[in-house]
């Protein structure tokens, strides 16, 4: 292996070191959108069409600050996405909830502008950002109108693949607009068994904000063991079951990402 993957592949484990550190030393994941980004963006003229889904077996059971309880909810999330050229991509969401004595409901809708660093210029790790802003009902979030910055830094080390998220959000309307800008770090471990098969580990937080990080029972965390199909380029599957380590995170879920890429 080259100095320079040496290199790369020691920060990203302190990465993970931080993140644990900080995890259990220091607003629970929403569950629409459970993934852990990488830098590629959709290649220009196409459309990337994807089935979000998750059911959590073990979630909230009762009316928190005005939102439905997740026990037993099925959610699923429809992304559009479509590449402009080279660099940069647009990607629409549509929420729905659905639960037993609530019927399907639509939860919200966000859109999100990504640009990302051109293979051309060939740095040592794929780099993209990514803003996610929009609206969910009050009945499911706490905040309804907030927005997300993601930074995406991956690579690939032979069989391995490594994928951080650093995310940061605000939320400008609802119970946490004056929290400020709070810390949701997402990481990636992929390796592959074979040409079409990754089996990795995913890990979701969420920490609260930087003025001062939540009590580590209103922390979201959760790590999601995972299995990626790469059975054509057009199509992506992603299944896994979440486990979530605090009291502010649903105990237990499964999820499946469903995707398909058309040409237009």
């Amino acid at each position: 292996m080259k100095r320079t993957s040496v290199s790369i592949f020691r920060y990203l484990i302190l990465s993970i070191v931080f993140i644990f550190i900080f995890a259990f030393s220091v607003s629970a994941q929403d569950n629409y959108e459970i993934q852990v980004y990488g830098s590629e963006t959709i290649a220009p003229h196409h459309t990337m069409i994807e089935l979000h889904s998750n059911f959590t077996f073990q979630g909230s059971k009762e009316v928190v600050n005005g939102m439905i309880p997740t026990n037993h909810a099925l959610h699923e999330t429809i992304e559009i996405t479509h590449g402009w050229n080279s660099w940069f991509e647009t990607g629409f969401y549509i929420f729905t909830s659905s639960r037993n004595g609530n019927g399907v409901k639509w939860v919200g809708d966000h859109i999100r502008p990504r640009v990302r660093v051109p293979e051309k210029w060939h740095w040592p790790v794929g780099v993209s950002l990514s803003a996610e802003i929009g609206y969910q009902r009050p009945i499911f979030s706490e905040d309804t109108w907030s927005l997300e910055l993601r930074p995406i830094i991956d690579k690939e080390l032979g069989r391995w693949y490594l994928s951080f998220n650093p995310t940061v959000d605000k939320s400008f309307h609802g119970l946490n607009k004056d929290k400020g800008w709070e810390f949701s770090p997402n990481f990636k471990v992929g390796f592959d068994i074979t040409k079409k098969v990754t089996v990795g580990v995913e890990y979701y937080g969420a920490l609260g904000p930087f003025s001062g990080f939540d009590h580590v029972r209103d922390q979201g965390q959760q790590i999601v063991p995972s299995i990626d199909l790469n059975l054509s380029p057009d199509w992506e599957f992603n299944f896994g079951v979440g486990v979530g380590v605090t009291q502010g995170t649903d105990h237990m879920l499964v999820k499946m990402i469903i995707g398909r890429r058309f040409h237009f």
